[in-house]
């Protein structure tokens, strides 16, 4: 009996595989994980083969019935469709390149699924095309990656090395999906022995806030670096979200910063609240920004923010003598000392831009602005009086004064 689309809709996975006929040799075949494949099985010369139509809703029922009765005529004229799928799938793993494949993997997958892609972009560009783009993807061996992989993190670029290790196993997991090869020549170089994994739980304490500091105005790095490494400590927002940061969303007189949805991780908008201190920074941003949008412009281009590692490179730059730590592990400091001096986790929260899980996070709406205002400053006078510092907005360092 055929099937109906109400049937397929309503259709469950189970701990075992099992078919749904619609006849003639068309079945759906649902798995155990939930996906479902429709499959075309048919006699040709005494012998039972198949091949697969699609994915199911992907591909729906009149299509696939479609596709069928198309495969029949083909077995009727003595042609073997699964023969003819496999030379197809032969003839591509051999004139596809990686720089051909990486672009349809780009296309299909990277701008569907992420909201920025701009540095896998760019390691796709300036990294792995370079390395080995011209080559076919059936003929990328294990050393091939190792080569550009191990380049990268001997040259003391372990993150890099990292997330461009995994842009390759993510499109070459996606080019068996596709058929072109059949073993994934990233699955031999591990994590293990690119980078070590941090701790996730780092937070500075009140005497290595004045230690990282001290140390990082006293360093070499850019002076845009300091003051933007200082600026994330103070104001507790994700580096892409002042990397990717324009004058036109600053207003000074009100003390706000208004990031639009498109820019932070849950896509909603954000006001962040500018202590006097955070406001200095940012004057002093502004003259060193010139006539650029940008609140960071890029070293080669005023109409281009720095690279997404920018910040990190340069932070791995200083010889801090505490701990290792990350630019993420500042915004976690910032909530950890807030929640230690008193004040309200929803209001810490909400600074944060995180997402209140839960009941509360549904009924509760409020947005704490003067509380977030008053708790902001309250942080920056905090470490203001934690350093022994003082930064004054022309970039000079002088003693504080006692009393």
């Amino acid at each position: 009996m055929p099937i109906t689309d109400l049937q397929l809709r309503s259709l469950k996975p189970k701990p075992q595989p099992y078919l749904v006929t619609d006849g003639r040799g068309l079945a759906l075949e649902v798995l155990s994980s939930g996906t479902a494949c429709w499959r075309y099985r048919y006699q040709l010369n005494g012998k039972t083969e198949k091949v697969t139509l699609g994915r199911y809703p992907v591909v729906g029922l009149k299509e696939a019935r479609i596709k069928r009765d198309e495969l029949a005529a083909a077995v009727f004229r003595g042609e073997s469709p699964a023969r003819q799928k496999q030379l197809e799938k032969v003839a591509l793993a051999n004139s596809t390149s990686v720089r051909d494949f990486c672009e349809r993997y780009f296309k299909e997958v990277i701008e569907k699924t992420w909201k920025n892609p701009i540095q896998l972009r760019r390691y796709l560009d300036k990294e792995i095309y370079p390395s080995f783009g011209a080559q076919q993807m059936k003929d990328v061996t294990a050393q091939d990656v190792q080569r550009l992989v191990f380049r990268k993190r001997d040259n003391g670029f372990e993150s890099s090395a990292a997330q461009i290790r995994n842009l390759l196993k993510r499109a070459f997991d996606y080019a068996i999906v596709c058929g072109l090869i059949s073993v994934n020549p990233v699955h031999a170089t591990p994590m293990r022995f690119i980078t070590r994994a941090r701790p996730r739980t780092r937070a500075l304490s009140p005497e290595e806030v004045r230690t990282y500091l001290e140390v990082l105005y006293r360093s070499n790095i850019r002076r845009q670096f300091k003051l933007a490494l200082n600026l994330i400590l103070l104001t507790l927002v994700r580096k892409s979200e002042l990397l990717h940061a324009l004058w036109s969303q600053v207003d000074f007189k009100l003390g706000e910063w208004a990031l639009p949805g498109e820019s932070v991780k849950n896509e909603k908008p954000h006001i962040v609240y500018l202590s006097r201190q955070a406001t200095e920074i940012l004057v002093e941003l502004k003259t060193l920004a010139g006539d650029s949008e940008f609140v960071l412009p890029g070293r080669g281009s005023l109409t281009k923010p720095f690279a997404s590692n920018a910040l990190n490179k340069a932070l791995e730059g200083v010889n801090f003598p505490i701990p290792p730590f990350t630019i993420h592990d500042l915004r976690r400091t910032g909530s950890t000392i807030l929640h230690e001096r008193g004040f309200s986790s929803d209001v810490v929260e909400k600074a944060l831009n995180h997402t209140i899980g839960g009941v509360r996070g549904v009924y509760n709406r409020a947005e704490y602005a003067e509380q977030r205002r008053e708790m902001l400053q309250s942080w920056a006078d905090y470490v203001d009086e934690l350093c022994s510092i003082h930064i004054s907005p022309k970039g000079a360092m002088r003693k504080k004064r006692n009393g």
